[in-house]
């Protein structure tokens, strides 16, 4: 798309949507929000800059390709499951090895654990699986377009 408005407002929107769904995605333990919804905000980021941008900038920005992106999240989930599995023998269990309990039940450290490496996983499957189809329908349209010429 050759629009000098979609263009300017989109190196502006694009970071800020991706920074929205990170925040989303870290939020996600304790209110509304999570790897999926993050995700989908982050796919669509991706989206709008690929509209504006063209697929092949998208694909220079993202430095691994969509379907890689989904791997290596899905990879990350599947290790956080098995990770409970061979800790606890219990398939996706929460662990948070950098947080202690005192006696008196307070918590100290750092509350990162297999939810959030579930979590990221999940995000990363989402934003590759979201843009692999999305690239696909738009090479689809392309073909189309050169057929027709």
């Amino acid at each position: 798309m050759n629009s000098i408005i979609l263009s300017a407002a989109t190196r502006i929107v694009t970071p800020l949507m991706v920074a929205f769904s990170i925040f989303i995605l870290l939020r996600g333990h304790n209110e509304p929000g999570g790897g999926f919804i993050g995700g989908l905000v982050a796919a669509t980021a991706f989206a709008l800059y690929a509209k504006a941008m063209g697929v092949p900038a998208t694909l220079r920005a993202l430095s691994l390709s969509p379907p890689t992106i989904a791997v290596v999240g899905l990879a990350m989930s599947t290790l956080a499951g098995l990770w409970g599995l061979v800790q606890s023998g219990v398939l996706l269990k929460g662990l948070w090895p950098l947080l202690t309990t005192a006696d008196d039940g307070s918590k100290a450290g750092l509350p990162i654990g297999s939810v959030l490496v579930f979590d990221v996983g999940v995000y990363l499957v989402v934003v590759g699986s979201v843009l692999s189809i999305l690239f696909a329908l738009e090479a689809d349209v392309a073909e189309e377009n050169e057929g027709e010429d």
